[in-house]
């Protein structure tokens, strides 16, 4: 987005987007080049495991670029409208959306994809239309404890469906089929502690190989080997706290898609299209 264009633009039209993650930073860039002021709100540890896709990381580091689009990291409301003037995206570390209060946010997306509702409803957030990403939530106007609209999220003929009344399918707990392969192609910590990588997102690695080990509480080691040969698409950050049975690596089995690992994916173009869908019927015709 040019420099130029948030300059003396008019706020009022303010988007808010709960989490950056890889699906969500798909609706947000989106959402940003289509000339909608973005704002991010980030939970203070995010886990991210697509990190090269997520903006999220902004957190860690201060800043992340995804596709060209940059999000920076601001400690204050008060520096949102510098970011955007400098054509970049703010993210704020607010868990809660106390933001949305603040600035009296007339579209908020929940793009936490938590699988269940962390708080976005009508009675958190009274005058702001919701859009909600995914399972846990109910489309409903008129119910305190709802939104306005859900976006289905599962693979399949659904995938992107805006739904004004119900709710998107249901958590499988099983990971899309790419290549024949479903279930092994997602990887969970066999042990809590602090992991560290051994290898980073983009490397071709064989079944077996180690990708990164996790120090458990008593100083023991304990490898995390890939569970297939393939690509790591995604790896959950270096020197991240985690539990046992938490989501750590990604991998796809094509080895030739080593180019999109730093890309954003089908599926999340096609949930941030639906977004925008919604965004500009609220925005542009009211």
């Amino acid at each position: 987005m040019s420099k130029e264009y948030f300059k003396n633009h008019d706020l009022s039209s303010i988007v808010v987007v709960r989490g950056g993650g890889d699906i969500a930073t798909g609706t947000i860039v989106r959402l940003f080049r289509a000339g909608f002021p973005v704002l991010v709100l980030e939970s203070g540890h995010p886990s991210a495991i697509r990190r090269l896709v997520a903006l999220c990381e902004a957190v860690y580091d201060g800043s992340a670029k995804v596709e060209g689009e940059e999000a920076v990291r601001i400690r204050d409301l008060s520096e949102m409208e510098e970011v955007l003037s400098s054509g970049k995206i703010p993210l704020f570390v607010d868990p809660e959306g106390e933001a949305i209060h603040s600035l009296h946010s007339r579209v908020v997306v929940d793009a936490i994809l938590a699988k269940k509702n962390l708080g976005t409803t009508h009675k958190a957030f009274p005058g702001s239309y919701l859009i909600a990403l995914g399972p846990g939530f109910t489309a409903n106007p008129s119910d305190p404890e709802g939104v306005d609209c859900v976006i289905e999220t599962m693979r399949g003929h659904n995938l992107g469906r805006v739904i004004y009344n119900g709710q998107a399918l249901a958590n499988t707990g099983v990971p899309g089929i790419i290549a024949g392969h479903g279930a092994d192609r997602v990887m969970h910590a066999k042990a809590a502690g602090i992991l560290t990588d051994v290898k980073k997102i983009g490397d071709v690695v064989k079944e077996g190989e180690t990708i990164a080990e996790i120090r458990t509480e008593d100083g023991s080691l304990v490898p995390v080997p890939a569970s297939l040969t393939g690509v790591i698409r995604g790896l959950i950050r270096s020197g991240f706290p985690v539990t046992e049975g938490f989501k750590i690596a990604d991998i796809d089995p094509r080895k030739e898609q080593v180019k999109n690992c730093s890309t954003i994916s089908d599926k999340s173009r096609a949930i941030a299209g639906s977004v925008l869908e919604v965004v500009c019927r609220v925005l542009l015709n009211s």
